[in-house]
């Protein structure tokens, strides 16, 4: 390399921080995020509705795993009502998977990525 490419290539290196190690934390953050969204899928939160009747348990990575009705509701005549005791349990348990995932990631990112409006990165909620 000649001292003339050599001087540019340092001087363009002085403002730009350690790419490698960059690299190196991004990666290690990485790793961390994928066995924090491994561990969620084992994680579980419940909803509920109609006062404990109807009970959705969801994972951390919002999926709906467990449904118990208590058979007071089952009303045939009534299957309306027992459809919104459904629907209200299981949207409490995803909103309550989606918090859990995003407490769980924020753990890991905590100080490492900036809180920058609009900007969003796959895996990170």
């Amino acid at each position: 390399m000649s001292k003339l490419n050599h001087h540019i290539e340092r001087n363009m290196m002085a403002g730009v921080p350690n790419m490698s190690g960059m690299m190196k934390e991004l990666q290690k953050m990485q790793e961390k995020i994928s066995k924090v969204q491994e561990e969620l899928g084992l994680k579980t939160v419940v909803g509920e509705s109609g006062g404990g009747m109807v009970k959705a348990t969801a994972n951390g990575k919002q999926q709906l795993v467990k449904l118990q009705i208590d058979k007071e509701v089952v009303n045939p005549s009534d299957i309306e009502m027992l459809e919104d005791l459904i629907i209200a349990a299981t949207n409490k348990a995803l909103e309550n998977a989606g918090k859990m995932a995003q407490e769980e990631l924020a753990k890991v990112t905590s100080g490492l990525i900036p809180n920058i409006p609009g900007l969003t990165i796959p895996g990170i909620p």
